[in-house]
C-alpha cells in the first residue's frame, strides 16, 4: 500500500474511462447512421466496460485509504485532500489525475447525454410510426372531431 500502487490504481482507472469515452462515441455513431443492428453489442461493450470501471473503483478506494492512513489523515479522504498531504512529485501526480478525471467525465456525461436523447428520439418516431399503421387511429378533422383515416398503401422503411 503506497502511493505508486495508487497512482498505478489511477492509471488503470482512466484507461478504463478513456475506454468507456470511446465505447458511447462508437455508440453515438451508430445511432447517428442508423446501424441499429449493432447497437446491442455496443451498449454490451459499454456495460462491460462499466463492470470493469467498478471493480477498479473497489481497489481504488482501498488504495486510497491506505495512502491516506499513511499521511496521517482518515480513510475516505478525496484525491484533493491526499494530493496537498503527499511528498514531492506524488502532489503533483495527483492532482494531475484528478484534472483529468474531471475533464474525461465532463466528456462522459456529456456524451451519455446526447445518446440518451439520441435514443428518445428514436422511440418517439418509431411509437408515431407504429401508431400510424393501426389501422384504428384517427385524426382530427376540420370541425375538430375525430374522423377514421383512410387505409391506403403505406411505404415502411425496413429498418426499423
Amino acid at each position: 500500500m503506497s502511493l505508486q500502487a495508487l497512482t498505478s490504481v489511477l492509471w488503470r482507472e482512466r484507461q478504463l474511462l478513456e475506454l468507456l469515452l470511446f465505447k458511447l462515441e462508437e455508440e453515438q455513431l451508430l445511432l447517428t447512421s442508423g446501424r441499429t443492428r449493432w447497437l446491442s453489442h455496443a451498449t454490451r461493450e459499454v456495460e462491460n466496460v462499466l463492470e470493469q470501471i467498478r471493480e477498479v473503483e473497489l481497489g481504488r478506494s482501498v488504495e486510497s485509504d491506505a495512502v491516506a492512513r499513511t499521511l496521517g489523515l482518515e480513510a475516505g479522504r478525496s484525491l484533493s485532500e491526499l494530493a496537498d498531504k503527499a511528498p514531492e512529485p506524488w502532489d503533483d501526480l495527483l492532482r494531475a489525475h484528478r484534472q483529468a478525471f474531471i475533464e474525461i467525465t465532463h466528456q462522459i456525461d456529456s456524451l451519455a447525454a446526447g445518446n440518451r436523447e439520441l435514443l428518445l428520439t428514436s422511440h418517439r418516431a418509431t411509437q408515431e410510426a407504429l401508431a400510424n399503421l393501426q389501422q384504428d387511429s384517427s385524426t382530427y378533422d376540420s370541425s375538430g372531431s375525430t374522423a377514421p383515416r383512410e387505409v391506403a398503401a403505406r411505404l415502411l422503411d425496413q429498418s426499423f
